[in-house]
C-alpha cells in the first residue's frame, strides 16, 4: 500500500509541475516581452524617413514598450498567482457515473 501511495504521489506532483509550465500567462508573457523587445529596438532605430511616414511620432518605440509593459504584467501576474494543482477526484459512490436518477420514463 504505501508504494501505491508514493505512486501517486509522485504523479500528483509530476501533473502540478506540467500544469504551471503551460500556464497560458507564460506563453503570452514572454511571447510579448519577446516580440516588445524587437519593436522597441526597431523604434530605436528608426530613421527620419520613418518617423516622417508618422508624422512624428515613433509607433515602433511606443507600441514596443507598450507590448513589453504588457509581457511583463503577465509574467508577474503568473508570479504572484501562481496555478494551483488541480484537486484529485473523489472516489465513491458516484465514481461508476450513476447518480440514482429516473431516465425519465413514465409507465
Amino acid at each position: 500500500m504505501s508504494d501505491y501511495q508514493h505512486e501517486v504521489e509522485e504523479l500528483e506532483r509530476k501533473s502540478a509541475t506540467a500544469a504551471r509550465l503551460f500556464d497560458v500567462r507564460r506563453i503570452i508573457g514572454g511571447l510579448f516581452v519577446v516580440y516588445g523587445v524587437i519593436v522597441t529596438i526597431a523604434g530605436i532605430t528608426a530613421s527620419d524617413a520613418d518617423l516622417k511616414k508618422a508624422q512624428d511620432i515613433n509607433i515602433n518605440l511606443w507600441t514596443g514598450l507598450g507590448m513589453l509593459a504588457l509581457g511583463l504584467f503577465f509574467l508577474a501576474w503568473m508570479k504572484l498567482r501562481p496555478t494551483e494543482a488541480p484537486a484529485p477526484e473523489e472516489t465513491g459512490a458516484t465514481a461508476g457515473g450513476t447518480s440514482g436518477t429516473t431516465s425519465g420514463t413514465t409507465d
